[in-house]
């Protein structure tokens, strides 16, 4: 269920009452561990937390001007979301999640960079925490110039020619 909300203070407001103090509460890690140059906003209907063009001129490889994602926090219908393309792009960090996951005796619930919760406590705040911190933003945008699919699909063609 995508917000319609214009702003991060709207998209608060608009969250069921018995939900918003979970909500802020992982809004408050998930900000606290971020690189400060990361900047909130709101964008694609959740908060976000994004490469600001100033940092990233690229932007999004399909929408050159939005600025990339970095992670964002959503309450949809029936559970809570932490979207992290910032791990889901390391296979080291991921695997990293999984285990602690798994070391504190939690059900990992996580699609491709969504990780989705129903209650505050199936998610481990300190390794959500944790994984943030190991993140360093200079290599994730490294990393996502890399391997964007039009960068990638250029630099295969350039070295399939050079073969």
């Amino acid at each position: 269920m995508e917000s319609t909300a214009n702003s991060v203070t709207e998209y608060l407001a608009s969250i069921a009452i018995e939900r918003r103090a979970e909500f802020e509460l992982i809004r408050k890690v998930i900000v606290a561990n971020l690189d400060p140059r990361l900047e909130e906003m709101i964008q694609y209907g959740m908060i976000s937390y994004c490469v600001p063009l100033s940092l990233y001129p690229e932007g999004y490889h399909c929408a050159p001007n939005t600025p990339l994602l970095f992670a964002a926090l959503a309450s949809q219908k029936n559970y809570l979301s932490v979207y992290l393309p910032c791990a889901y792009q390391n296979a080291e960090l991921k695997t990293w999640l999984e285990a602690e996951f798994e070391k504190k005796g939690l059900k990992l619930n996580m699609g491709k960079s969504c990780l989705r919760f129903k209650k505050l406590s199936d998610v481990p705040l300190d390794s959500l925490a944790s994984l943030l911190q190991k993140i360093n933003l200079d290599n994730f945008i490294q990393d996502y110039d890399t391997n964007k699919p039009r960068k990638k699909a250029s630099l295969e063609k350039r070295q399939a020619r050079s073969d």
